[in-house]
């Protein structure tokens, strides 16, 4: 059994700050996602948390996300109709009822929103996702590397409007409902990847819930102790600080449904004098340093705040931020050929092949 059975209120702050941690910069405001979560918790009661191993293999599982550009969150919220009805339209096409909500991936807001469609529809939600990480497109899950479909899937806007998708690739439902997102305003709510038990027990990432919890947990007991909130996360995540680094120039830009940019770090301590680039796509990318680089996807790049730990999302990126950047391993399937042809750095359009957390001396 898990360790967790429940998200109760006391749980959303901590899994809202863990999940930002793992979404490498991306999966939308942490804060905004714990907000929809508590209060639908607190309205509706806690959430039953299921695990992967324990999922009957009929069990009928509905993911649901955000899909857009994470920016535009800060100013454009979606509603508890948006996600609710994204699950419900899914599942009335599929002539289903579900009995499982899933997230599609461990981020931001996508790890919440979720959490409040489980309370408002009185549903389990299961302890896993399918990236163990944030990536910004939605063929980019451990589900594709399993051949499974990403449609149908549904999509609501915050006007009221709805349509479902049926696609002969899960590259093609990246592609049409991307240019759906941006005529909604670059942000939507999509149910996809209908799934059974058999097959979330193959292709998800189990566990991932929980450990974000965890990971929020302790960067609030380093804090209260007094210690490192940013060595507390390498710890439980088996990573490395790769640079540590004052924010000097940022590029950020919202193209095509995607948030894109570079932030330059100018290094402090035993960096001093050393630079480094990183790039994003929603997520964090690619980090060179003075031409060489450092860690690629499909590892997790993630940006805490030196002094508290906290995540920094790419939409929060600021001039003067001093930033502990952690490379840290990612799922195993991810470095498979067929994972690295989905979410290598080439698929991102540079230049190299995937350059591992712990492969470059520093």
């Amino acid at each position: 059994m898990n360790s967790m059975e429940r998200i109760t209120t006391d749980d959303i702050a901590d899994l809202a700050r863990g999940a930002a941690v793992l979404g490498t910069g991306g999966g939308g405001d942490p804060y905004i996602g714990q907000l929809m979560a508590l209060e639908a918790v607190e309205s509706k009661g806690p959430v039953t948390l299921a695990t992967v191993a324990d999922l009957p293999d009929d069990a009928l599982i509905l993911p649901v996300a955000l899909m857009g550009a994470p920016t535009v969150m800060i100013e454009k919220l979606p509603s508890v109709e948006q996600f609710v009805g994204a699950v419900t339209s899914l599942g009335q096409f599929l002539g289903i009822t579900p009995t499982h909500i899933a997230c599609m991936e461990a981020g931001g807001v996508n790890s919440s929103i979720p959490v409040a469609a489980a309370a408002y529809l009185g549903l389990p939600l299961i302890d896993a996702d399918f990236m163990g990480r944030a990536y910004p497109e939605l063929q980019m899950v451990t589900a594709t590397l399993f051949g499974v479909q990403a449609t149908p899937m549904s999509i609501t806007d915050d006007k009221g409007n709805a349509g479902i998708f049926s696609t002969v690739s899960n590259r093609w439902a990246e592609a049409l409902a991307r240019v759906v997102t941006v005529e909604m305003g670059a942000n939507s709510i999509v149910s996809l990847y209908p799934m059974n038990g058999k097959q979330v027990k193959q292709a998800a990432v189990a566990g991932t819930l929980t450990l974000c919890v965890r990971l929020g947990r302790a960067i609030n007991q380093a804090r209260a102790e007094h210690v490192s909130p940013v060595a507390a996360v390498t710890d439980i995540l088996g990573a490395r600080v790769i640079h540590t680094g004052k924010i000097v120039d940022i590029d950020r830009r919202t193209t095509a449904g995607f948030a894109r940019g570079e932030a330059k770090l100018a290094g402090l301590d035993a960096d001093a004098g050393k630079t480094v680039v990183l790039s994003f796509q929603n997520e964090n990318v690619i980090a060179e340093r003075d031409g060489v680089v450092l860690a690629t996807t499909p590892d997790l790049l993630i940006c805490l705040d030196t002094d508290t730990g906290e995540p920094i999302t790419t939409e929060w990126l600021r001039f003067g931020q001093r930033i502990a950047l952690i490379a840290a391993p990612c799922d195993a399937r991810w470095h498979t050929p067929e994972g690295i042809a989905l979410v290598g750095p080439r698929y991102f359009g540079y230049d190299t092949d995937p350059v591992r957390w712990n492969q470059v001396d520093l």
